[in-house]
């Protein structure tokens, strides 16, 4: 995987986790000179799963400052660094000419390690042929999730149309450190992969699970239906969506919606309920930086009496206490530096909520809205209004606004604006989208407007590099 960094740090040593998500090592490991990673038991394959760059993506997170629901200020803005300013402001080039793109470290060190089990444990000794596809099957599932990612980065929102042309990301199947010169699939390719890996992993996944650090047969379900919704295939996603949400209270682990009416702390990527299946990004833009906050539209979506309001946002800057200076927008504050972004139950009731209503099932998806709100706010303030309830695309717009009050800041929204510029239902210009910088006055200093190009990330020129068939996006 030369086409990834100059330098991989991947393999590591063998990592257990405890309560607390830290490591110690193990000796079952071996590196040989060409980058091998050496396991021969079933038992070592399991132990890969446990590996702290499987749950820690780190800096994965560009789709947080590229979500149009942010706004940036002065003099916070200069002071941040050159990645989180390019991305914000939809530059082509991010990184500088030596450096790796951050999206690609830690999805690429998962996808070697995924693709090793895959590919070897089926061979291992010493345990029973159904803990062998097990383990298998939670490898093709974080494979999905991976391709997931980089196809939303690097390849254009799923269109039936165009997405048999349009280009995505390199299949990589093999674990292979010194292969490089790859070339791009195509989008639909990508997506027929996920499909795959998900319907081959989800009969053999376990019903129960002992930590949320692994892949369930709801949460691969859930991935599954996530899946076919952004390729919008309605009919798809609402039985692996629908099973989910019922199969998710008997995975062995407890999980499903927190209760705002009961108070709200930030929670751990270990013990959270939420996560059907855990992994986290470092997102200080959602917790103690000052440059990015939620713009004043979005904040009027929250009804007052909504408990996210009240428990995840504040109106001044961390540190000197400011006000910013235009009326209406909020810092967000979760309480943490990592937001949550492996396989989420509020994500599950919006994407269930959203096809039903899709499938013109209006009653039973306001009924999930509505589930959903009592959760957010007291059950009296939670209902659907009766005009909105009524009407198929009034209702999807009020979904897509519920992820919005739900998912502001949290890198959520940029995946939905990607889709929506190809949707049937709700199309939506990429013109729509822009951003503005304000100076510490609040005048505006610039505004920048998407353009189609830059719905893709550009492959950095160390990829280019190592790969000189590899196309760039424009």
């Amino acid at each position: 995987m030369k086409f990834i960094f100059k330098h991989l740090y991947i393999l590591l040593l063998s990592v257990v986790f405890t309560t607390t998500v830290t490591s110690c090592s193990d000796e079952f490991l071996e590196i040989i000179p060409k980058g091998r990673l050496i396991a021969e038991k079933v038992v070592d394959y399991d132990k890969m799963f446990y590996n702290l760059n499987l749950v820690n993506m780190r800096s994965t997170n560009a789709q947080v400052p590229m979500g149009a629901e942010l706004v940036a200020f002065e003099p916070y803005f200069t002071a941040t660094d050159l990645r989180t300013q390019r991305l914000y402001k939809w530059e082509g080039r991010i990184y500088e000419d030596e450096q790796n793109a951050a999206e690609l470290e830690n999805t690429m060190e998962n996808l070697y390690i995924y693709n090793k089990i895959i590919n070897e444990v089926m061979s291992a000794t010493e345990g029973s042929e159904q803990e062998k596809a097990s383990l298998r099957a939670e490898a093709l599932a974080g494979r999905a999730w991976v391709y997931f990612m980089v196809t939303n980065y690097y390849g254009l929102p799923y269109n039936e149309e165009t997405s048999d042309t349009d280009l995505g990301f390199p299949i990589v199947l093999e674990a292979d450190l010194v292969a490089n010169n790859f070339t791009r699939a195509t989008v639909e390719e990508n997506y027929e992969l996920m499909v795959s890996d998900l319907t081959q992993a989800i009969p053999n996944l376990p019903v129960q699970v002992e930590s949320r650090f692994r892949f369930s047969r709801a949460a691969g379900k859930a991935l599954l239906g996530k899946v076919y919704t952004f390729m919008g295939k309605f009919e798809e996603a609402r039985p692996m969506l629908e099973q989910a949400l019922s199969e998710m209270n008997n995975i062995g682990i407890e999980a499903g919606l927190l209760d705002y009416n009961k108070g709200y702390r930030s929670q751990r990527v270990d013990t959270d309920p939420e996560s059907l299946y855990g992994k986290q990004i470092i997102n200080n833009w959602a917790n103690t930086s000052n440059e990015l906050v939620v713009r004043s539209e979005v904040m009027d979506l929250y009804e007052e009496s909504d408990l996210r309001l009240k428990a995840l946002y504040v109106k001044t800057s961390r540190g000197n206490n400011a006000v910013y200076p235009v009326e209406g927008v909020y810092r967000k504050q979760i309480g943490s530096g990592q937001t949550f972004y492996g396989v989420r139950v509020p994500e599950l009731y919006l994407l269930l909520a959203e096809v039903r209503a899709r499938l013109n099932d209006l009653n039973t998806a306001t009924s999930l809205l509505e589930d959903f709100r009592a959760h957010r706010m007291p059950i009296t303030e939670a209902g659907v209004p009766a005009t909105t309830a009524s009407n198929r695309e009034a209702l999807l717009r009020y979904i897509f606004d519920e992820r919005l009050r739900e998912f502001a800041a949290l890198g959520y929204h940029w995946f939905d604006m990607r889709r929506l510029t190809v949707d049937a239902d709700l199309p939506t210009p990429v013109s729509e989208y822009s951003h503005i910088l304000y100076n510490a006055e609040g005048t505006v200093l610039e505004e920048y407007t998407l353009t189609q190009d830059r719905l893709v990330l550009r492959f950095p020129q160390t990829v280019i590099d190592q790969n000189p068939n590899l196309i760039n996006n424009n």
